[in-house]
């Protein structure tokens, strides 16, 4: 029996094609956005980030983050709600710190979530 040489099938039973060019248009898509989007708000939070880094102690640290910044308000995540009460407990002390290191970013307010 003679083995054939075929293309995959995709899921309606047409054969499927790969294309590199288009995976290589897509990572250069994935590039852009990146250089577009992500890098410039890495620059303009990173002195946010770092702050916020400085102020909780290392265990509290590696089970939250900062998931959005807008209007003067953080938002953050916690990965469990045990860690959410805790930091609601010193939220107006690192509101209060922030403040001083961080006056360009006028934070009033930080919103804590699970996730």
């Amino acid at each position: 029996m003679a083995v054939e040489n075929r293309q995959p099938k995709g899921i309606y039973g047409r054969q499927t094609q790969r294309k590199g060019a288009e995976t290589e248009r897509l990572g250069e898509v994935v590039e852009q956005v990146i250089e577009r989007e992500v890098l410039p708000r890495r620059v303009r939070f990173g002195q946010l980030a770092e702050a916020w880094s400085g102020l909780l102690p290392a265990e509290l640290r590696r089970h939250c983050r900062i998931a959005d910044v807008s209007g003067g308000q953080i938002k953050v995540l916690a990965d469990s709600p045990s860690y959410v009460y805790e930091l609601r407990l010193c939220g107006s002390e690192l509101i209060e710190r922030l403040q001083q290191q961080c006056p360009r970013f006028r934070i009033k307010r930080i919103k804590f979530a699970v996730g």
